[in-house]
């Protein structure tokens, strides 16, 4: 369907740019194309900036931010810039002159402002322009590549002269976060390099990376559209991990083979005019040389490989285990978190049903703008015992914008105002927004038990804790707090009252950034009690070399979960296509 990847094709570009949502292969890729690159004599430096980063793990070799010689590689050079210890230096490059200024709540408030997704975004957009704009650096190398590219976003808010002034260290207006930029004023000169850099399709390349599944692609055309808006129109897509052959009298292959057609046939409008390429699927672990050796070869499998049979398969306890505690410990309130597209909907839907099934009433909602939990229980009437609503952001947040615009047009002048729009568009905006919502759902456990799809991150509410006590130590307050949100954060540190249930896939990335959301959430003192790994094909039984090989690469990362990261953990096997409506999720949730 789609002619296969060779990175013959970049080689007349020195900036190659690799972005996509967590887990869909960006680092692999990017290490096998540098590979590739210096196998065929080209020197290469590859450099991750993703404070999720497993670039150690797929070169299976120790890096710094100091680019190193990687083992048994004439030409390639490595290094893993930590944006998250960045993002701790330069906020206290911003907060420490105040330290001994400020009362204490201020300085916690300030902290949190800047700990959030943009401030680490903006790290690391600092980290790799540096390198960009260091010729001593360019001069050594055929390519950089770069695995993870910044967002939209990050560059529209460079775009804008306010954003070079002292207007966030002076706001009051509510903008999303205290500013990233607060920090990097007399970096103007370097950013604009770097932008115009990243603009130029002679000197980069942006590859996105998409794998045939809808929501991934539909990340791939939001990612695609941003950038071009701001001049970065150089795309191509990579189509990562195509099953090409697949064993029709084997039901999990030929089940997953029709699962990515399903999803190509509905691909996005807005990839249409981008040039797609594809990598196959394949049964070994993504990690080491050899193994990023075979990835762009005309074949899917290593020759010893071709006979392998899954098996030793771990056992671990499935949905079931979980909902019977939920209802034994009379549990009120039921978070689902995770990164998009791991599942979290079908899972937050299976618990409901589970707990009507054995007799409670339950509230089931979503603050997702993804999920569509209407869609899920499809035309079917549901149980008399379970309601279901859900909070729309896109009007949370609307309603929010509104408000806070309001209170600042009769201050700010027309750049100010431009500034402000571009803050309120940034990641935190949203959570922020739907909170007040949030915290009324949660609020109705007295009478049901709630199950929320998706919550807000540790930081959110850290953000809104401290913000909260650094206005009533300025007398401040911005009106009356409802009772409702004065309760959320105690309920939800209550171990007695909520769980916290953490849904990720057995790969790399997922379960990365799932422990990464799990040490969010601790500083803000409220401990995941469960996490769930889904859509295992460790957990089925598939005579298909290519999806047993793969099976058996998850072993590292169940085991991780199980033993380093989890309290408790469940296991969910790969199924072959949505449960649709009351009656198909309960039979779903019976079998696991």
């Amino acid at each position: 369907m789609y002619q296969s990847f060779n990175p013959n094709q970049l080689k007349g570009t020195p900036f190659l740019f690799f972005t996509g949502k967590g887990g869909v292969g960006k680092t692999s890729t990017a290490c096998a194309t540098a590979i590739y690159l210096a196998d065929t004599g080209k020197k290469v430096l590859l450099v991750s900036t993703d404070p999720a980063s497993n670039l150690q793990d797929v070169l299976e070799v120790e890096l710094t931010n100091a680019p190193k010689p990687v083992p048994n590689m004439e030409n390639l050079h490595a290094s893993n810039i930590d944006p998250e210890q960045a993002a701790a230096d330069y906020r206290e490059k911003v907060v420490g002159p105040y330290r001994d200024q400020l009362p204490q709540a201020a300085i916690k408030s300030m902290e949190e402002q800047l700990s959030g997704a943009c401030t680490v975004e903006m790290a690391a957009f600092d980290e790799f322009s540096a390198i960009i704009a260091n010729s001593s650096i360019r001069n050594q190398y055929d390519h950089i590549i770069f695995d993870t590219a910044p967002t939209g976003h990050t560059l529209r808010l460079l775009q804008l002269p306010t954003a070079w002034n002292e207007f966030l260290n002076e706001s009051t207006h509510g903008a999303s976060c205290l500013g990233p930029l607060s920090g990097l004023q007399e970096k103007k000169q370097l950013y604009e390099q770097t932008v115009n850099t990243l603009s130029n399709k002679n000197l980069t390349a942006l590859i996105l990376i998409a794998r045939p599944e809808t929501s991934s692609l539909y990340e791939a055309e939001r990612s695609s559209r941003e950038l071009k808006e701001i001049g970065i129109k150089n795309q191509l897509l990579i189509m990562n991990g195509l099953l090409k052959n697949h064993l029709s009298h084997d039901e999990v292959s030929s089940a997953f083979h029709m699962r990515q057609q399903k999803a190509l046939e509905s691909f996005p409008e807005g990839l249409k005019q981008v040039v797609v390429f594809s990598v196959p699927f394949v049964s070994y672990s993504l990690t080491g040389i050899e193994n990023l050796r075979h990835l762009f070869k005309s074949y899917t499998l290593p020759n010893k490989d071709e006979h392998f049979i899954q098996k030793d398969t771990l056992q671990l306890p499935g949905l079931n285990k979980m909902v019977n505690h939920f209802s034994d410990h009379n549990q009120r309130v039921i978070l689902t978190m995770g990164k998009g597209g791991v599942g979290k909907t079908t899972v937050a839907a299976s618990i409901a049903v589970g707990l009507v099934e054995k007799g409670h009433k339950v509230h089931l909602t979503t603050t997702d703008p993804a999920a569509h939990l209407e869609y899920t229980f499809g035309n079917t009437a549901a149980h008399e015992n379970l309601s279901i609503s859900s909070i729309d952001p896109k009007s949370e947040v609307e309603a929010y914008k509104k408000r806070v615009l309001a209170q600042a047009s009769g201050e700010l002048n027309e750049a100010g105002i431009a500034y402000l729009k571009e803050d309120l568009d940034s990641p935190c905006t949203e959570e922020i927004a739907v909170f007040r919502a949030f915290a009324e759902q949660v609020d109705k456990c007295e009478d049901e038990i709630v199950v929320i799809d998706t919550a807000p991150t540790g930081h959110t509410l850290l953000l809104l804790d401290s913000a909260e006590e650094y206005h009533k130590e300025i007398s401040k307050s911005t009106g009356d707090v409802p009772q409702s949100v004065k309760r959320l954060l105690p309920r939800l540190r209550n171990a007695e009252e909520t769980s916290v249930v953490i849904v990720t896939l057995a790969e790399t990335t997922p379960v990365l950034e799932a422990e990464r959301l799990q040490r969010d959430l601790t500083r803000a003192h409220i401990q995941p009690a469960w996490w769930v790994i889904n859509q295992s094909l460790h957990a089925t039984v598939t005579q298909d070399p290519v999806l047993s090989g793969r099976a058996q690469t998850e072993r590292k990362w169940i085991e991780k979960v199980k033993d380093e990261f989890a309290q408790n953990t469940v296991i969910i096997p790969w199924i072959s296509e949505e449960k649709i409506g009351y009656e198909e999720v309960r039979e779903y949730m019976m079998e696991h």
